[in-house]
């Protein structure tokens, strides 16, 4: 993510339907979110989406599953030219806002960011002095392959196909990482930095590297607005400078340095704050409703013309966001649920025929009740949104935990909250 040359766009978070799809993205970065610390900063994590050059990172909701595919009820199959007809559609849904759209005479200039050197030098028209080229950006042209097995059949383990007879189609989306030339220049960017919602861990962890990578571009105006999108509209809730020396040593705290919370006034009055305080540059880190708000003023800054980039950073634990290799705290969340699990088990070990249920989060995907369930070593049965299964029956679950009892003397049953919804129980 090239934070300097976004467009004024947001990003929302399509769900991922199925854990068929981590062995496709675990390949490759793509336009919503990348690991930034390989290409972009010192010490960074992955917190970022939107591809450069003025691309933002508007992705329609309708994009429910790893492969982004319509309900099959909407493509004719017969139709010869079906695969060209759904690529197309498919790279229209990723087809991200570009600043020209809203300012076609918008120029660019040389990038300001460069890991060759630290120090922002005074003059960003002619970028950083050197005397070799640095090779360490994205081209515009590139692409990421969404999805790398070719299933022959619908039956493989852990196919994802698009039409009956699993037809091999190519979906590419865009590479994410900086570009050779931004359209924001560093000395006349107000960055702002908003945390809505609930809290996350890594929260204060983004926080940090979006102002360190901040200032490796050359920004010295940053701020930090305090309590979600409410603090747009509290006259007694002032923006906090931020700085390097200032979140140094934030990311070794919990919660939020900005401090949270939930609505807030409405999109025009967020947006007449904003030009009030010359903001130009919003990152917005939340979940589905923060990121509609986001949307919403991306929408409002285009109807208005103002050039203003709005960054979304998909803040969940779920680890459920199409495209993304992994969403911050969802390592911390799968570390601390074994206190959990090893406190059920012992509980189960230690009773006569006894049975320990842990329920984790995971409202549409099962990402943190599986990797839990793997590290621990002590789970014997885990239910997850995305497997369908019985409870009663031959080949029950309520079947297999009398195998177990009968068998083993005890059982450990880790649940993701989402299992057995409409759907996945049978």
């Amino acid at each position: 993510m090239d934070a300097l040359s976004c467009s004024p766009a947001a990003i929302t978070n399509p769900r991922r339907a199925t854990l068929a799809a981590a062995a496709a993205r675990r390949r490759g970065l793509s336009c919503l979110g990348r690991r930034h610390a390989e290409n972009e900063g010192p010490g960074s994590r992955a917190f970022l989406g939107c591809r450069g050059i003025g691309q933002g990172g508007v992705v329609k909701n309708e994009i429910k599953n790893a492969g982004g595919q319509r309900d099959r009820a909407a493509i004719d199959f017969s139709d010869p030219g079906w695969k060209p007809k759904f690529q197309r559609d498919f790279e229209s849904r990723f087809d991200l806002p570009h600043l020209k759209d809203v300012f076609p005479d918008a120029v660019p200039i040389p990038s300001t960011f460069c890991l060759r050197m630290r120090s922002p030098t005074e003059e960003f028209a002619d970028g950083y002095p050197s005397d070799e080229k640095w090779h360490g950006y994205i081209n515009n042209s590139d692409r990421v392959l969404l999805k790398v097995i070719h299933y022959s059949s619908p039956t493989s383990a852990g196919a994802q196909c698009i039409d009956p007879d699993c037809s091999w189609v190519e979906q590419w989306v865009h590479r994410a990482g900086p570009r050779e030339e931004i359209y924001f220049r560093p000395e006349e960017v107000k960055a702002a930095i908003v945390t809505c919602g609930g809290l996350c861990p890594g929260l204060n962890d983004v926080i940090r590297q979006i102002v360190i990578t901040l200032e490796i571009y050359g920004v010295k105006k940053i701020v930090g607005i305090p309590f979600g999108y409410r603090g747009f509209g509290d006259e007694g809730l002032t923006e906090m400078p931020l700085s390097r020396k200032v979140v140094q040593n934030v990311h070794l705290s919990g919660g939020s340095l900005l401090g949270v919370s939930r609505g807030g006034p409405s999109i025009p009055e967020i947006v007449d704050t904003m030009e009030r305080r010359g903001i130009n540059m919003l990152f917005v880190l939340g979940g589905n409703g923060t990121h509609a708000g986001a949307n919403a003023i991306h929408n409002e800054c285009r109807k208005r013309r103002l050039r203003v980039a709005v960054v979304g950073v998909p803040k969940t634990i779920d680890n459920d966001i199409l495209l993304m290799d992994k969403t911050f705290g969802f390592d911390t969340a799968v570390e601390e649920a074994q206190r959990a699990i090893n406190s059920a088990y012992i509980e189960a070990h230690s009773a006569y025929h006894g049975i320990g249920i842990v329920k984790l989060m995971g409202r549409s995907s099962g990402y943190i009740a599986m990797h839990a369930s793997l590290a621990s070593g002590q789970i014997d049965i885990c239910l997850i949104p995305e497997v369908p299964f019985h409870l009663h029956g031959p080949h029950g679950v309520l079947r297999h935990l009398k195998y177990l009892i009968e068998t083993k003397g005890s059982a450990v049953v880790c649940v993701a909250e989402g299992a057995g919804q409409v759907g996945s129980l049978i």
